[in-house]
């Protein structure tokens, strides 16, 4: 028998669009479902009450794309009088008055807001283990952490708490954690979306994108967030939607490059293990086998982790704390702040000429290829509290180890989609990235489709039956 949450966004979308599926029973099934996985760590609040009379309320009449669809903010995103806590113990009592805009445009887009997913602390980090609450844990392997910033979004759509999610990456914090967990994970073109979400960083790095089931789900919420005008804050980036269309027709053939290397590949100690390498080589081939000219990208990066240090302690640096707040923060987010706020503006000034020099070579060296495939992730799943009991250099360090392929899309701006292909041993889905051009969204949401039809359906974890 279908359960509700069995059914695919688009499907949701149109059974309340044509009025078989009604808000309210939605809404009720999945905060149910929420309330009863709380050990999975999806959320830092939920809002059971509000969602309810939001769904009991909303205007049949009322048109918008997310009408009557359950969904959450990011514990980044402030919502008027819902606790807003950036997974910080600084900000553990923080009742935001105002709303920020992208809580504003989902709510005019018609969505039911049933609560916050869990984050990491700020979002700084790619795993989402706040000392403030519960890790948010992998579905597939409860023992595993779910990756980050927004870990409990990709583990809400993993586990069915959620029908898609809105995630924001500064670094990799869409794809890391939806590749984790074995979901699809798009960060948007730097400038695509009319909106943004959490803190703002140097150089655009952090971008709203969406966490779904499929390609074709996730475009659909790209549409969604594209649209969300006027909340125009942001300049367009070259290309079309709607994005949904993108992922149901085929590609046609395409030049595609492909690369394991990483631009941390001079500076850490980065091991591609054997799944992730059988999920690339198998990406590689099925998109041979489907018509596409499939080449080595011959990428060369070089000076990356000395001008991302200075950015990710920039974005620290802004975070508004002070001292007595300072007691109250994690050892690296303390670190990250101490250090972000030691940097000259000539440190500053130095890194982003850099970035910019790095976006440059690297849209060039992209420039033959329509989409470029890379692993999504170098290693399998961590356990929780793998990056606990550290310095702060070697917990930073283990992230890039973990994830190298991640923070250069986003210092490129480019767009980027991580898609479970394959499976390990234990039956544990892999995923593979796709990089895309400048407004390249609806290409790298064709390929993943058609690498989703060679693949077949994939299983869902356990905590989807209970």
């Amino acid at each position: 028998m279908t359960r509700l949450h069995d059914l695919s966004l688009v499907a949701q979308v149109g059974g309340l669009a044509d009025g078989t599926l009604d808000p309210r029973e939605l809404t009720a099934h999945y905060l149910d479902r929420i309330s009863r996985l709380s050990d999975l760590g999806a959320f830092a609040e939920v809002t059971p009450d509000a969602a309810l009379r939001r769904a009991a309320t909303l205007d049949r009449a009322a048109t918008g794309p997310l009408w009557g669809v359950p969904l959450a903010d990011k514990d980044l995103v402030a919502r008027a009088g819902v606790p807003t806590r950036y997974g910080s113990r600084a900000r553990a009592h923080l009742v935001p008055t105002a709303s920020d805009p992208l809580a504003e445009a989902l709510d005019a887009a018609g969505a039911v807001n049933v609560g916050k997913t869990s984050t990491s602390e700020f979002g700084l980090t790619g795993f989402t283990e706040p000392l403030i609450h519960a890790p948010a844990r992998d579905p597939w392997r409860l023992t595993a952490g779910a990756g980050g910033s927004s870990g409990g979004a990709a583990v809400a759509v993993a586990a069915g708490l959620l029908p898609a999610a809105v995630g924001s990456d500064g670094g990799g914090s869409i794809r890391i954690p939806s590749a984790t967990v074995g979901v699809v994970g798009l960060k948007p073109s730097r400038g695509r979306l009319p909106i943004g979400s959490g803190f703002d960083s140097p150089d655009g790095l952090s971008v709203t994108g969406p966490i779904a089931r499929s390609a074709e789900d996730a475009g659909l919420l790209l549409d969604a967030l594209v649209g969300l005008a006027p909340f125009t804050y942001a300049t367009a980036a070259p290309g079309t939607g709607p994005f949904v269309e993108a992922a149901r027709r085929p590609p046609g053939a395409l030049r595609v490059g492909i690369t394991t290397v990483s631009p941390w590949d001079d500076d850490e100690d980065i091991v591609l293990d054997a799944d992730a390498r059988t999920a690339f080589d198998t990406a590689a081939a099925w998109l041979s086998d489907a018509g596409h000219a499939v080449a080595d990208a011959d990428w060369h990066p070089f000076g990356y982790a000395s001008l991302f240090h200075v950015l990710w302690r920039a974005s620290a640096a802004r975070i508004p704390l002070s001292d007595d707040d300072m007691m109250l923060v994690e050892p690296l987010t303390a670190w990250l702040v101490r250090e972000g706020r030691r940097l000259s503006a000539l440190d500053l000034l130095g890194g982003l000429a850099s970035a910019r020099a790095f976006e440059r070579r690297t849209i060039a060296d992209f420039a033959a290829f329509d989409a470029v495939l890379t692993p999504a992730l170098a290693q399998r799943p961590q356990p929780v509290g793998a990056y606990a009991g550290h310095g702060p250099e070697r917990t930073f360090a283990m992230q890039v180890e973990y994830a190298p392929y991640s923070s250069f899309v986003n210092v490129a701006g480019l767009p980027a989609l991580t898609v479970p292909l394959t499976r390990d041993a234990t039956g544990h889905p892999v995923s593979i990235q796709l990089v895309g051009r400048p407004g390249g969204e609806a290409t790298l949401l064709s390929l993943a489709a058609q690498l989703e039809r060679r693949r077949g359906p994939l299983p869902h974890p356990p905590a989807w039956d209970d």
